[in-house]
């Protein structure tokens, strides 16, 4: 998996250009409407919290730069829009995208019931590379609570995803869920790397072992 090169336009949203980075992720919070995800990207980015937004209409995104060890890693995160009606606006930004929050409300079940069908969106829409992290957000919410934490944790294992549950308003694990996005996105790309270099070496030759030059007229290509 290759990051994506650093970019030469302004980002959107209103936010200013850097292209100080090393890499540069493209990440996308995804579920259904009111789930939260504009605060939640708000409390990453600002770490500001109100409960007066409106409902995203069709997609906007903010950027954040982090680091990994000594790496600097521009993060481009996507907010999009949960209603059926933008479904076709917003799945045209899935390509491209290295990973995806995908989010429920533990106080919806509905939200939790459609987890499903996100994923099958990220399957038909993005890269088979892109990791995926499972998000039940507003835990702070607990006197309302319709999906407990087994149910979530449960479904995760199911699908194979990272599990966290969260809250904007409190400030619970927002910062947890794209510092574990990051890494397995990082750990993915340290795989792929592995995989070329050692699919580079001549068969029958560890990748620590010592070339010998071959005695003259006994040189091949194979």
């Amino acid at each position: 998996m290759a990051a994506a090169p650093p970019a030469t336009g302004a980002a959107g949203g209103g936010q200013s250009t850097d292209q100080n980075f090393d890499f540069m992720f493209k990440l996308l919070i995804i579920g259904n409407s009111s789930v939260g995800k504009t605060s939640f990207l708000f409390r990453y980015c600002d770490d500001s919290f109100t409960s007066a937004f409106v409902s995203t209409v069709g997609i906007d995104f903010k950027v954040k730069t982090v680091f990994r060890g000594d790496k600097r890693v521009k993060l481009q995160i996507w907010d999009t829009a949960g209603q059926e009606r933008y479904r076709t606006i917003t799945t045209a930004y899935y390509r491209g995208a290295m990973g995806f929050i995908l989010m429920y409300d533990i106080t919806n079940e509905e939200s939790f019931n459609s987890v499903q069908d996100w994923c099958t969106q990220i399957k038909t829409y993005s890269w088979e590379n892109a990791q995926v992290v499972l998000v039940g957000n507003k835990c702070d919410m607990d006197d309302e609570r319709v999906v407990s934490y087994e149910r979530g944790r449960q479904l995760s294992d199911q699908l194979g995803l990272e599990f966290f549950e969260t809250s904007a308003k409190e400030n619970i694990n927002v910062k947890a869920v794209f510092e574990k996005l990051v890494e397995i996105i990082c750990n993915k790309m340290a795989e792929s790397l592995d995989s070329d270099q050692q699919q580079n070496q001549p068969k029958g030759q560890r990748l620590d072992a010592p070339t010998t030059q071959k005695p003259a007229g006994q040189q091949c290509n194979c």
